[in-house]
């Protein structure tokens, strides 16, 4: 199609001959190494210019290309009976059955946090939020999985308040609830905080809109904020470490604005209602222009026209380079039917927002800068989106971790005896920032906008939403033991999925899908790559035992400062459904309740020597003995699979009224957990629980975070049909004792191991431990 500018020579190319110093710094600046920039200038077939040069380093980046991660990702299982959209768009889209689908994504922000605390949390749940919609599907739920260094430190306090109101005043302002989530704290993220959000929105399954430039002719609109100088270089910063300079990257952080989202949010949605008006849409997130541009032509094998001359800009003098980079927030790319502009204009001007067509889709693949009649950049959409260079490593395990996995458990175990007790033990470990409560935070959010929130944060091993108009509800849960990862990343891969399927399982919803946020250090180092490929090999196995394909993700790298990577940690987000919404479990014990545990042996898992080893990667072993050694516990998918479905089965026909898996702190944590959720003691016997587990220590069968067990709280009238449907499953049941009382007392055979005050127990896990 013949171009309505006039032809002009692409401006001012980089000379071939450019002295290497200086060559070097150009490089630097957009992110490239010496070989991808000759790579790019031999398949462009010229030299680039700056422009072109900028554009390449942020669609070659980490952030957006994925050089080191593409081949990683293939692994994954992205199909399924339920799966209408898998990786590749904004979002990922699974089918609910009656007509609704819900898209979910999660991803990262996490060096503009280490940065700029607030705005860089807070442009996260924008970006976020905006992939979600993008989607044609309405926002209805936020969680966050976040990761700091120690509280002690004052930088990370700092950085933890503001991460934590930057989420709140975002969120809270969108109207999207913020319903559950993770915090967890290690030295390993003290200069390089964790910042992963996700979404999830409801849309009818027959609506889903895609990001493609499809109609050679259609226009380009650029709706929402105008665009400054912030954020540029945002996707390069990303796909780096940080260092003690790291406050000069203060310019490539967004700054938001949450009241013109949400007027952006409804204005999009409603254009999206128009007969046969959008035919494609993209947000503007990392690599702003550039990359919305591009990703919407290459997916459709088309070409785009930008004209920079209708750019709305809030800064003077913004250059060619400046505005293609930018990624200031709060921006849409709408490419709409031609000749039907001027009816998606009228919407977004009810709304407030400023619109411009400022471009056209072409047919030949090639991507098209100018700024008025001047072409600045000429470059073929598939060379930015399809043709990143991809770089090998080969993983190496780190030498120590061999040494870490094995220690002699004899020697660093106390010595215990039948008077030992563990009340000290119980209450330190509760009150450990990793188990300890957090509702200081989440009560910061607010989690009940909308009305569709049914168990909070807290409640429930998973938020749980009614879909209204329908019987139907979502689970939504965010999951990984970083602690597991370190010790043995493929471990804590299968970790990760099964006990993100467990919470949904323990709420009595069936998993149905995976968005990841893959959290590594620099993988040029042969160990990271090792904690990437491992880690990505566990989730896929345990993706693909369990039936839960992954739609969507994202990867972040160089998670490190100053040499030190934080803990490799692959965030799991999963969403399931309950049919019946009415049929669902929490965590609280109420009075007068039988108590139980589901479980499953696994193989190799027979104990020995008083079975010190399975608290290894445990949060006993770090919290009381400070060490952080050990192999984590083994999962037989298979017996964990078996486990979910007793406990789902046994919600769904009103058996099972309480489930709450255990995890960080073993049984006893699990146990203190339900009785200060509902106010009550227990009475505990592991009488059972030991002739099954013959020979353990005490603090292993009250502190090994042994998998695929779930506590249930029931009447006492439902434990033989509990105890049938187990059964036919073939997984174990074991009576644990009763609620009741104001104490949690936990005995073994004639020996008391745990007897505290329900006062007491609640005081260390709510942080006012005397």
């Amino acid at each position: 199609m013949a171009s309505s500018h006039a032809t002009h020579s692409v401006i001012d190319p980089i000379p071939a001959d450019l002295p290497q110093g200086e060559l070097s710094a150009l490089l630097a600046e957009v992110g490239l190494n010496l070989d991808e920039y000759g790579q790019f200038v031999s398949r462009l077939g010229r030299q680039p210019n700056m422009v072109e040069l900028g554009m390449a380093g942020a669609m070659w980046s980490e952030h957006c290309g994925y050089k080191h991660s593409k081949p990683l990702l293939r692994k994954f299982p992205t199909k399924g009976a339920r799966v209408l959209q898998g990786p590749g768009e904004n979002a990922g889209v699974v089918d609910l059955g009656d007509g609704w689908a819900a898209a979910l994504k999660i991803e990262s922000h996490n060096h503009p946090s280490a940065i700029e605390p607030v705005e860089g949390a807070a442009t996260g749940v924008g970006g976020i939020v905006r992939d979600i919609f993008t989607m044609g599907a309405r926002p209805v739920a936020l969680l966050n999985s976040l990761r700091f260094g120690p509280l002690s430190d004052p930088h990370t306090r700092y950085l933890f308040g503001g991460v934590v109101a930057g989420i709140g005043g975002y969120g809270n302002c969108i109207g999207v609830p913020t319903v559950g989530g993770e915090i967890a704290f290690d030295p390993s993220y003290a200069g390089n905080p964790l910042v992963n959000a996700m979404c999830v929105g409801l849309i009818r399954s027959d609506s889903i809109m895609r990001a493609v430039a499809t109609g050679a002719g259609n226009p380009v609109l650029l709706v929402g904020a105008d665009t400054g100088r912030d954020g540029i270089h945002g996707a390069t910063f990303a796909s780096d470490t940080l260092g003690e300079d790291a406050l000069q990257d203060r310019p490539a952080v967004q700054v938001g604005n949450p009241f013109l989202e949400k007027c952006l949010m409804e204005a999009c949605l409603e254009v999206l209602q128009l007969n046969d008006v959008v035919v494609g849409m993209q947000d503007l997130g990392a690599a702003g222009l550039t990359s919305s541009s591009v990703e919407c032509a290459a997916r459709a094998g088309m070409g785009i026209e930008i004209d920079l001359a209708h750019v709305a800009r809030r800064e003077r003098g913004m250059n060619a380079y400046e505005i293609m980079l930018s990624e200031s927030q709060e921006r849409m790319l709408v490419i709409v039917r031609q000749g039907r502009e001027v009816e998606a204009q009228a919407v977004f001007s009810r709304w407030g927002l400023h619109s411009d067509v400022i471009g056209r889709v072409t047919d030949d693949g090639m991507v098209r800068v100018y700024d008025g009649d001047l072409l600045t950049a000429e470059l073929p959409a598939t060379l930015l989106a399809d043709e990143v260079p991809i770089r090998y490593v080969e993983g190496v395990p780190d030498p120590q971790l061999y040494e870490l996995q094995h220690p002699d458990w004899d020697a660093i175990l106390p010595h215990e005896n039948p008077d030992t007790r563990y009340d000290n033990a119980l209450l330190d470990v509760l009150a450990s920032p990793n188990v300890a409560s957090k509702a200081r935070v989440f009560r910061t959010y607010d989690h009940t906008i909308g009305s569709n929130t049914i168990l909070q944060p807290g409640e429930a091993d998973a938020a749980v939403l009614r879909i209204k108009g329908t019987s139907k509800g979502l689970a939504l849960t965010t999951d990984c033991n970083a602690r597991y990862c370190y010790l043995d990343p493929y471990a804590g891969g299968v970790h990760a999925v099964a006990e993100a399927a467990r919470n949904l399982s323990c709420v009595g919803a069936e998993p149905l899908a995976v968005t990841d946020c893959l959290n590594f250090g620099n993988p040029e180092r042969p160990h990271v790559f090792y904690q990437m490929e491992s880690a990505v090999e566990g989730i896929a196995d345990a993706c693909n035992a369990l039936g839960v394909p992954v739609v969507s993700g994202n990867v972040s790298l160089y998670n490190e400062t100053n040499g030190v990577a934080v803990l490799p940690t692959p965030v799991i987000g999963m969403l399931g459904l309950l049919e019946d919404v009415e049929r669902r479990a929490g965590i609280a014990f109420r009075a007068d309740m039988a108590i139980g545990l589901l479980w499953a042996k696994h193989a190799g898992d027979e104990p020995y020597a008083g079975g010190g080893h399975l608290l290894g990667a445990s949060q006993y072993a770090e919290t009381c003995l400070g060490l952080k050694v050990g192999m984590p516990p083994h999962v037989d998918l298979e017996a964990e699979r078996a486990v979910q479905h007793v406990c789902r089965e046994a919600i769904r026909r009103g058996i099972v009224d309480v489930a709450h898996d255990c995890s960080d702190g073993g049984l006893a944590v699990a146990l203190a957990e339900g009785c200060i959720a509902g106010g009550i003691g227990a009475s505990i016997r592991l009488d059972e629980l030991e002739k099954m587990h013959p020979g353990l220590r005490s603090d292993v069968l009250l502190f090994a975070e042994e998998p695929s067990r779930i506590i249930v709280a029931l009447p006492l009238s439902n434990w033989d049909g509990l105890k049938e449907l187990a059964s036919s499953m073939e997984v174990n049941l074991c009576r644990l004792g009763d609620t009741g009382g104001d104490a949690l007392n936990v005995e073994r055979g004639e020996h008391q191991l745990v007897s505290l005050p329900m006062l007491d127990v609640a005081a260390a896990w709510s942080g006012a431990r005397g």
